[in-house]
Parts: C-alpha cells; sequence; structure tokens
C-alpha cells in the first residue's frame, strides 16, 4: 500500500508541476515579457507587443540668446550759446536806447539823453540776452539701449527613448518619460507607454 501512496504522490506532484509551468508560460506569452519577443500565440491574437527600454535621455529648451531691448527717451539740454558776451543783446539795446533818449529833450540834454538811453539800454539788452541764453533749452529723442540676458534651458521639453525590440536597439524621440517598457506597434513606432 506504501507503493501505491507514493505513486499516486509522485504522479500527484508531476502534474501539478507541469500545470503550474504551464500557467507561467501562458502569463509570461499574454504580456510579451520585459525584453522578451513576441509570442506566436500573441501575434496571433493580436494582442499588445512591447519592448524594454534601455535609456531615456531629457532634451532640454535650448537657452535663447540675449537680446538687446530699446525705447526712445527724451532728453531736454540747454541750447548751446553762440554769442558769450551778449555782444548783440547790447549793441541791439544801446541802439534802441538811444533812438529813444534822442525823442526827449533838446540841444545838450538831447545829447546827455541820448547816450544815457544807449547805456540804459545797452545795458539792459545785455541782461535779456543773457537771461533769454540761460533758459534756453533743445529737447531732443535718444534711443537707449541695454542688454537683458537669455532664459531657457531648464525646461524639459523631449525625451530620446532607446529601446529593444527582437534583439534591435532603437531611438525614438516623446513628449514623456515611457518607464520601463513600451508598447510598440510592427516593431518600430512607439504607440504608447506601459508602466
Amino acid at each position: 500500500m506504501s507503493r501505491l501512496v507514493v505513486s499516486a504522490l509522485n504522479f500527484g506532484l508531476g502534474a501539478a508541476l507541469v500545470l503550474g509551468l504551464s500557467a507561467c508560460n501562458r502569463d509570461a506569452n499574454a504580456d510579451g515579457g520585459v525584453g522578451a519577443a513576441p509570442s506566436a500565440q500573441a501575434a496571433a491574437q493580436g494582442g499588445p507587443k512591447y519592448a524594454r527600454v534601455v535609456s531615456v535621455t531629457p532634451v532640454h529648451e535650448a537657452p535663447s540668446a540675449p537680446q538687446q531691448v530699446c525705447h526712445d527717451e527724451v532728453v531736454t539740454q540747454h541750447k548751446p550759446v553762440q554769442d558769450t558776451h551778449q555782444i548783440a543783446g547790447t549793441a541791439i539795446g544801446a541802439i534802441a536806447g538811444g533812438l529813444l533818449g534822442n525823442q526827449v529833450g533838446s540841444g545838450k540834454g538831447r545829447t546827455l539823453a541820448t547816450v544815457a538811453g544807449a547805456v540804459g539800454g545797452g545795458y539792459a539788452g545785455h541782461e535779456i540776452q543773457a537771461n533769454h541764453q540761460q533758459n534756453a533749452t533743445v529737447s531732443s529723442t535718444q534711443r537707449r539701449c541695454t542688454t537683458v540676458p537669455g532664459n531657457g534651458g531648464d525646461k524639459v521639453v523631449a525625451y530620446d527613448v532607446s529601446y529593444e525590440y527582437n534583439g534591435v536597439t532603437r531611438t525614438v524621440r516623446m513628449d514623456h518619460d515611457p518607464g520601463d517598457r513600451l508598447q510598440v506597434q510592427e516593431g518600430v513606432i512607439a504607440v504608447s507607454d506601459a508602466h
């Protein structure tokens, strides 16, 4: 009887081992396994195929070059003085004052009034021109420029993904990190990620 029990136990263990291995192979073929070649059964059923991701390299945005920013600015300056000694104002004032003084009085009084008018008019003309030159301004528009440093270089804009499928390694640029495996279509084009 003990032989019968031992034989039954051996048969049961063998059957359990065969069924267990069969179930493991079926599960491995169903999801393609990481890095494994797709099974004929999965290909025949049209199930998803996966490639093993070898490396993922982030692609950063290129930094922009420094830029020059310009704006127009109104600048007011004192007008350059051409007659620094106010000779024109003094001369015109003296002539005007002399003419006015000449209209007053007669004889020696007229001569005295003309001289006094010329002196007073010359002084007044000198002061008027000096005051005018002091307050004379010129406005001009000048362009002012400054250099502003560029920006960028920190932002990740894509990922270069190397993947292995059927013993061949290929690279594709993606907008996201796919994780450790990648769903492929016809072994070449990455369709979606699979984490």
